[in-house]
């Protein structure tokens, strides 16, 4: 099987941390836009970042209700940062 950083763009993989690192935005909707479950994302969060940078921002993310759309009261939010939008 091939790997995450195999078979995305590097945009695609920009984009796809800059939305892990978003408070408002869920691991459900990067998983519907890249198809990368929470797990993956922190695989490739991992690999991608320096070692005491990628523990400051599983520290963050550890009980932060907004990174789960169950806690959300179901809503999927799907935040785009002030510079992508049109």
């Amino acid at each position: 099987m091939p790997s995450v950083l195999t078979t995305k763009s590097p945009t695609d993989l920009a984009r796809i941390m800059e939305m892990a690192w978003e408070d408002r935005t869920s691991f459900e909707a990067i998983e519907l836009q890249f198809g990368l479950n929470e797990s993956a994302v922190v695989a490739l969060m991992r690999r991608q970042m320096k070692p005491a940078s990628f523990r400051m921002w599983r520290k963050r993310m550890a009980g932060r209700r907004t990174k789960h759309a169950a806690f959300q009261g179901g809503a999927l939010m799907r935040h785009r940062a002030t510079h992508t939008r049109p």
